[in-house]
C-alpha cells in the first residue's frame, strides 16, 4: 500500500526539519554550501571538523548554526555525526555534504510525505551527478528508475527489495528518532563502508521507505581517490578470509538490533543480513545502481545568455529531471558553482584562466584606452565570473562612453558581489599566483638601478647578449610579447635578431638593436649560425616568439657573468606556461649531466652560450632541428668536458611548457654523443620525452657486497636472503662484517652459516659501522663495492646491473638506488644537504611510482650524496679517498662525506630509480656529526648543487621557497 503524497504543510518548516551539513578541510565548499542552504527556513547545523575553523560563518546567516569540531578530525566522522544527531530536536533530519545541492522544494515535499505517513522512516527522490569545469558543468546520470515505494509490512521484503535496486538513502529526509537509535547502536569503530551499508539495512528494517518521482539532489561527481577508500563493493564481494569474517561479524551485529525483522534464530538472522549484502553487491555488480553516464553539458560563457546546454546522444526521459523548473534551479546551482568555485578539477582549470586574465590586465607600452578595453574583452571571454575583470571592464567602458554595455556588466558585477568576495585570495594560494608574487621583488628599485648602472659602466657595460628569436609561425602577437618584455626589462645590454617566416616589418641590418631576417623552415638553422658569426654579443640565447623575459632576470645574468671568465655555458631557471595557461616553476639544479640526458626537453632549453664556444663547436646542426640546444650542449661537453658549465638560479623567461613527446632528434643526438664517448649504448623511453641509457659495458666485474652484521638476526637473514634469491648478476661475493661484540643470536648463527658466495669477516676488536665497512673493503676481491645496511632489502633482480650501468662510467664515483618503505611509499630518493635543517631526502611519503618535481623521482640524475643504506663505489676510488671517515663521522653521515670526497676528486654521484631497496630510510645525523659535516663542506651546505636556491628547504622539498628581494648590492661586489 502506497503512502499518502500529501503536500499540505502542518507544523512550520523550521519545526520539522534540521539540515546537518558536514565538512572537513574544505572551506570553499563549506562557504558555498552555507550560502546555498541558508535560504531554507530551518536550522542548518554545520559540523566542521577542519583543523582551522571558519569564524566568518558565526552569525553570518541567522539560521546557520556553525560548530567547529576539530577534535573529531578526518577519521572521526562517525563520532562527529553522532555528536550532531544528538543535538537535533526536529522530527526530521537530512544530512548534506558540503559539495552537494539538495533541491529545496524536494526537501519540502519529502518532509510533507513523512509527516503524512508516520510508518515511513525515510523519503527522498532521484539524484544526478555534476562535475564543475572552468566555464561549464557536466551532468551525469547516477540513478535508474526503481520501485518507488517500499511499503511491505514484512521488513525482510523491504530490505531485500531496496538492496536489489539500491539508491543510497544516507542523504534522504529521515525520521530523527530512527537515526538517533542507529547511531546509539552502531559500534564506535565501524568503518566508513559498514556505516553506509548498515545505515541502509537498519532504516529499512525499522520502517518503510519512499522514493518520490522528483529530482532530489545534485551530487558532486566522484573523481580522483578517497583517503578512506569507501568502495563498498569490495567490502561486500571480496572473498578473502578477513573480509568474509568482517561481513559475518557485522551481519550478526545487525541481526541483534531490535528491528521489525522476524528471524528468531540468530544464525538465520545473520544469514538474512548476508543475503541482503549479496543483493546490494549484485545491484552494484550488474550496474542496476550507481551508474555514471554523461547526459548533458552546460556552458556559461555569456553574461546575458546564461548557461547553454548541450545534450548527449543518450537521454533518459523516464527520469524526472527533464522540465524547465528543474533546469531553472540548475541555473541557480551553476551560478554558485562558477561564482564560488571550489572543486579540485574546476580550480585546476581556473588557475590557467585566471593567470591568462591577470596577464591581459597588465599595462603595456604605448597603451591606449581602446587597446586596454580590447584586452579586457579578451579577458572577459576567458571567464565571465572573474569580478576583477568585470569591474575593470565596466570602468573602461564608462571611460569610452559605452554606457549600455557598462550597465549590463555592472549589474552582473553586483550579482557576483552579492555571493562572493572574489577569487583573488584563492588565486594567490595557487602556484601561479604564488609565482607571480614571488617574481615581484626580483627586480631593482630606482636607487638600486642607479648603482647597477654605475657598476656596469665601470665594467665596459657588462656582457652583451645576442638574443635570437625564432618566429617560425609568423605570429606577430607572440613576437610582440617577447619584444615588449625585453623593452620593459631592466637590462638593455642586448641585440635582437628575429628569424621570421613572414615579411619583415622594417628594413634592418645586423648593426641595429632589432634586426629581422627572413627564413624558411629549411634554412633557418643556417641563418642563425650566420647571425652568430656576425654577432657582437658575448653570450647567445635562443628563444621562441611568445617567450617572455622576466623583468630582472637578464640584468642579474649580466652582473653575474662579469666575473665568470671560465664559464662556457650557463643554464638559468624559468617559469613555464602550461597548455591551459597556468604557471609552473622549472627551477633546475646545478649542472647535472645525467638529468640533462634523461630530460633534455626541460634541461637543455634557453642556455646562455658563450659566443666563442658556440663558434668553436660549429654552432647548431640542422640535422637536429628539433633538438638544437641539446645537441649543441652535448658537443660542448664532448669538446671540453664538464668544466665551465654553470647554472644561475634565477628565472630568465616565462615560456610555453614543452610537451613531453617522442623526439627522434633528441634520441639521435644522445646516441651520437654516447657513441663519441665510446659507448654502443641503447636508449629507451619509459615515458615519451624521457630517456634511460643502457651503456652496455662489455666488462662484467666482480662486485663485493659488504653487509655489517648488526644485532638484529631476523633483519640480517632477510637482507641476505633477498640478495641471494633476487640477484640476477652472478659475479658477486657477500662479505658479512661481524663485530667482536655481536649479539649472541647473530654470533651463533654466523658461526654455523655457510654459503659459497658468503664470507664471514670477524673483527678482533669493537668497531663502529664505518670502520667495519673499511676493514671489510680491504679483504674484498671485487672491483666494485656495495655498502649495504643489514636492514635493507634489495627488490629488483637487476639491481646490481642498474648500479654498475653507471658505476662503470669513468666520470662516476658513487651510485645509489631508490629507497621505498614496506607500504610502497618513498623513504629516500637521493640526499639533499640543508633539507629540514640537516641532510634529508625529498619526496618522502610519495607513491613509489610518482614522477615528482620535474620528473625527478622517475629519472636518473646526479645528487650530491646518496646513503650507505645501499651504494656502489669503485674500490680503487674508495681507497683513494681513504674510505669512510670512521673517526669524525663514527656515528653517522660518513656516507655523505664519502660522496662529497669523491665529488671533490672530480667524480659524479648518480641516483637511479631502476635499482630499488626496501628500508625505512632514516639518515642518522647526530648533532656533533652534522656540525662537523657543515664545517668540512660549507659550500655544499650553502647551496646543494643538486637542488636550487629558489626551492624551499623544508617539508618534502622541491616546493616554491619564500619570496624575497634580491641582494643587488651583493651582486655588485
Amino acid at each position: 500500500m502506497q503512502g499518502k503524497n500529501s503536500s499540505e504543510h502542518g507544523a512550520a518548516f523550521h519545526e520539522q526539519l534540521t539540515v546537518v551539513l558536514m565538512s572537513h578541510e574544505r572551506p570553499a565548499f563549506l562557504r558555498r554550501a552555507a550560502r546555498f542552504y541558508s535560504s531554507l527556513p530551518c536550522r542548518i547545523l554545520v559540523l566542521d571538523s577542519s583543523a582551522e575553523g571558519q569564524p566568518a560563518l558565526l552569525g553570518q546567516y541567522a539560521n546557520v548554526d556553525y560548530q567547529h569540531l576539530p577534535q573529531f578530525g578526518y577519521w572521526g566522522v562517525r563520532a562527529k555525526l553522532d555528536h550532531g544527531v544528538e543535538q537535533v530536536t526536529t522530527p526530521f533530519i537530512v544530512f548534506a555534504a558540503d559539495d552537494d545541492f539538495h533541491v529545496h522544494d524536494s526537501l519540502r515535499q519529502a518532509v510533507a510525505f513523512m509527516e503524512a505517513n508516520p510508518d515511513y522512516g525515510l523519503c527522498h527522490g532521484y539524484s544526478m551527478m555534476y562535475l564543475a569545469l572552468t566555464n561549464s558543468v557536466n551532468y551525469y546520470r547516477r540513478d535508474k528508475k526503481v520501485c518507488e515505494d517500499y511499503s511491505s509490512e514484512i521488513a525482510q521484503e523491504r530490505v531485500l527489495d531496496y538492496m536489489h535496486q539500491y539508491l543510497p538513502p544516507f542523504y534522504a529526509v529521515q525520521r530523527t528518532s530512527l537515526v538517533k537509535d542507529w547511531y546509539r547502536a552502531m559500534p564506535q569503530d565501524t568503518s566508513f563502508q559498514w556505516q553506509e551499508i548498515g545505515h541502509t539495512y537498519y532504516m529499512l528494517a525499522r520502517a518503510k521507505a519512499r522514493v518520490l518521482p522528483i529530482p532530489y539532489t545534485v551530487r558532486e561527481m566522484n573523481y580522483g581517490y578517497s583517503d578512506h577508500n569507501t568502495e563498498i563493493f569490495h567490502t561486500l564481494a571480496h572473498t578473502d578470509v578477513k573480509t568474509v569474517a568482517e561481513r559475518e561479524h557485522f551481519a550478526a551485529f545487525l541481526h541483534a538490533l531490535p528491528t521489525q525483522i522476524q528471524e528468531p534464530d540468530a544464525e538465520q538472522g545473520k544469514q538474512f543480513a548476508l543475503q541482503s549484502f549479496e543483493a546490494l553487491a549484485d545491484s552494484l555488480r550488474t550496474n542496476r545502481a550507481l551508474t555514471t553516464e554523461l547526459i548533458f553539458e552546460s556552458g556559461w560563457i555569456d553574461v546575458e545568455a546564461g548557461p547553454v546546454r548541450r545534450f548527449g546522444p543518450r537521454q533518459y526521459v523516464e527520469m524526472p529531471f527533464y522540465n524547465q523548473a528543474f533546469f531553472d534551479q540548475l541555473t541557480g546551482f551553476e551560478f554558485l558553482l562558477h561564482a564560488m568555485p571550489a572543486g579540485r578539477v574546476q580550480l585546476q582549470g581556473l588557475e590557467g584562466a585566471w593567470t591568462r586574465q591577470q596577464n591581459l590586465m597588465l599595462a603595456r607600452n604605448n597603451d591606449t584606452p581602446e587597446s586596454v578595453v580590447d584586452r579586457l574583452w579578451q579577458a572577459h571571454d576567458i571567464n565571465v565570473f572573474n569580478r576583477t575583470v568585470i569591474k575593470r571592464l565596466v570602468a573602461q567602458l564608462e571611460l569610452l562612453g559605452e554606457d549600455d554595455e557598462a550597465r549590463t556588466l555592472s549589474d552582473w558585477s553586483a550579482r557576483l558581489e552579492a555571493v562572493s568576495e572574489g577569487n583573488q585570495a584563492t588565486f594567490d594560494k595557487m602556484l601561479s599566483g604564488r609565482l607571480l608574487k614571488w617574481l615581484e621583488p626580483r627586480q631593482p628599485d630606482a636607487v638600486q638601478a642607479e648603482s647597477i648602472a654605475r657598476h656596469l659602466a665601470a665594467n665596459d657595460g657588462g656582457p652583451q647578449f645576442g638574443i635570437f628569436v625564432l618566429d617560425l609561425d609568423n605570429d606577430i602577437e607572440k613576437l610582440q610579447v617577447t619584444l615588449d618584455s625585453l623593452l620593459e626589462g631592466h637590462s638593455k645590454a642586448f641585440r635582437i635578431v628575429v628569424f621570421t617566416t613572414g615579411e619583415a616589418p622594417a628594413a634592418t641590418t645586423a648593426q641595429n638593436t632589432l634586426h629581422f631576417v627572413r627564413v624558411t623552415q629549411s634554412n633557418y638553422v643556417d641563418k642563425v649560425n650566420q647571425s652568430a658569426r656576425q654577432s657582437t654579443g658575448d653570450w647567445l640565447l635562443l628563444v621562441s616568439a611568445g617567450d617572455e623575459f622576466t623583468a630582472g632576470g637578464l640584468l642579474r645574468a649580466g652582473l653575474e657573468l662579469i666575473s665568470a671568465e671560465d664559464c662556457r655555458a650557463v643554464a638559468t631557471d624559468e617559469i613555464q606556461r602550461t597548455a591551459e595557461g597556468a604557471l609552473v616553476d622549472v627551477f633546475r639544479p646545478g649542472f647535472n649531466l645525467d638529468l640533462l640526458q634523461s630530460l633534455p626537453a626541460l634541461m637543455a632549453r634557453h642556455w646562455l652560450i658563450r659566443r666563442e664556444v658556440f663558434m668553436e663547436v660549429g654552432g647548431y646542426q640542422a640535422d637536429f632541428s628539433k633538438a638544437l640546444e641539446f645537441d649543441l650542449l652535448l658537443r660542448i661537453i664532448e669538446q671540453g668536458g664538464l668544466n665551465g658549465l654553470a647554472h644561475l638560479d634565477e628565472p630568465l623567461l616565462i615560456a610555453q611548457a614543452p610537451e613531453l613527446e617522442e623526439n627522434a632528434d633528441e634520441r639521435l643526438a644522445l646516441l651520437r654523443h654516447l657513441g663519441n664517448r665510446g659507448y654502443k649504448a641503447k636508449v629507451t623511453s619509459a615515458v615519451p620525452g624521457t630517456y634511460q641509457v643502457d651503456y652496455r659495458h662489455s666488462e662484467r666485474p666482480l662486485v663485493s657486497i659488504i653487509v655489517p652484521a648488526g644485532d638484529d638476526l631476523a633483519a640480517l637473514q632477510q637482507c641476505l636472503q633477498a640478495v641471494l634469491l633476487r640477484t640476477r648478476y652472478t659475479r658477486y661475493e657477500v662479505l658479512i662484517a661481524a663485530n667482536s661484540s655481536q649479539s649472541a643470536p647473530v654470533n651463533d648463527w654466523l658461526g654455523t652459516y655457510q654459503h659459497p658466495k658468503v664470507s664471514i669477516l670477524r673483527a678482533d676488536q669493537p668497531m663502529n659501522v664505518a670502520a667495519l665497512y673499511n676493514a671489510a673493503s680491504q679483504q674484498a676481491q671485487g672491483e666494485y663495492l656495495v655498502l649495504l645496511a643489514a636492514d635493507s632489502e634489495v627488490v629488483n633482480p637487476n639491481w646490481i646491473e642498474s648500479l654498475l650501468n653507471h658505476a662503470q662510467r669513468p666520470e662516476v664515483g658513487v651510485v645509489g638506488p631508490k629507497v621505498i618503505g614496506r607500504d610502497g611509499k618513498i623513504t629516500q630518493a637521493g640526499l639533499i644537504l640543508g633539507l629540514n635543517g640537516g641532510v634529508g631526502s625529498a619526496f618522502v611519503g610519495e607513491k613509489h611510482d610518482a614522477s615528482g618535481y620535474m620528473q625527478r623521482l622517475a629519472l636518473e640524475q646526479n645528487f650530491s650524496a646518496v646513503s650507505s643504506l645501499c651504494l656502489m663505489v669503485r674500490k680503487e676510488l674508495f681507497d683513494a679517498v681513504d674510505g669512510l671517515d670512521s673517526v669524525t663521522f663514527a656515528d653517522g653521515l660518513n656516507d655523505v662525506d664519502l660522496c662529497l670526497k669523491t665529488a671533490q676528486a672530480g667524480y659524479l654521484t648518480v641516483w637511479t630509480p631502476l635499482a630499488q631497496v626496501v628500508h625505512s630510510g632514516e639518515v642518522p645525523q647526530p648533532a656533533q656529526a652534522l656540525a662537523a659535516l657543515r664545517d668540512k663542506w660549507p659550500a655544499a651546505f650553502a647551496q646543494d648543487q643538486a637542488y636550487n636556491a629558489n626551492l624551499a628547504l623544508n617539508g618534502k622539498g622541491f616546493s616554491l621557497g619564500d619570496s624575497a628581494p634580491l641582494n643587488w648590492a651583493q651582486l655588485l661586489g
